[in-house]
């Protein structure tokens, strides 16, 4: 192995333990481009934020994305985070500005700890919800507005790194299948999309890997040398290291969305 070799696996192994916490991929936002889909989720739930007087963001990370909606919070805004780091972390900045932080899993099956008819407002990114428990704490004429990752994101990374995809049946079909079978929410709007995500250097990369364990299972730089170094070739070779990714969204809303409607 040649001594340039070496640094690299020496830097490869440097951003391994570089910290990462909230949701927050700054450290390498020059290293790496992700196309982003037609429409802005942020935007969406800015339209949405003035119609509500009470909001949930469901698995808030750090709380760093609802930061940027502070000047629209609704008097009664509360958040849920499961991972402990991330729940402290929002704890620390969010709570001080009157939100409540409550720590518990969003997932699809555990009930959410709040009352019927609790929110406005519910809103997700990136992480799993439990249909009926939203349709459950929205008041009547409430929305739920949510933005996911499509379950086969990555997939061609990781297959190459000897994986696959956990959830590859989710996508937009599953998803609004899942919600008409198993709710009364009306489905507002709905729309799924393929791009690409492009890495400049392998720290970028092995950075992303530890940070999103669930991807490709029990990584680092030593258990996936060879496959690391053999993607280090191809941008040796002047190919860009760019993968397939995919996003979907939709919004729904609690009863008759034409009940308020003139007859």
């Amino acid at each position: 192995m040649s001594n340039s070799q070496q640094d690299l696996i020496a830097f490869w192994k440097d951003e391994e333990q570089k910290p990462f916490s909230g949701w927050d991929f700054s450290y390498v936002h020059d290293r790496w481009h992700e196309e982003k889909p037609p429409w802005s989720y942020s935007e969406m739930v800015r339209e949405c934020l003035p119609k509500a007087d009470s909001l949930l963001d469901l698995g808030t990370g750090g709380g760093e994305r609802l930061l940027k909606f502070q000047d629209l919070w609704p008097a009664k805004t509360v958040v849920t985070e499961e991972w402990e780091p991330n729940f402290l972390l929002a704890s620390e900045r969010l709570e001080p500005l009157g939100v409540e932080v409550v720590n518990v899993a969003s997932d699809e099956i555990r009930p959410l700890p709040f009352p019927d008819n609790s929110f406005d407002l519910v809103i997700s990114r990136h992480t799993a919800y439990n249909l009926a428990e939203v349709e459950r704490i929205l008041t009547p004429g409430g929305t739920f507005l949510t933005q996911q990752v499509n379950g086969r994101w990555l997939q061609d990374l990781i297959g190459f790194m000897g994986g696959a995809p956990q959830w590859p049946y989710f996508n937009l079909k599953y998803t609004l299948e899942k919600l008409f079978r198993e709710t009364n929410l009306h489905l507002q709007i709905a729309e799924s999309w393929t791009g690409t995500l492009t890495f400049y250097d392998i720290g970028a990369l092995v950075y992303y890997l530890k940070a999103v364990p669930w991807l490709v299972e029990n990584f680092s730089v030593d258990t996936h040398l060879d496959k690391l170094l053999a993607l280090q070739a191809r941008i040796d070779s002047g190919e860009p290291l760019r993968f397939k990714i995919g996003k979907l969204m939709f919004k729904a809303q609690k009863g008759d969305p034409w009940a308020n409607e003139p007859t």
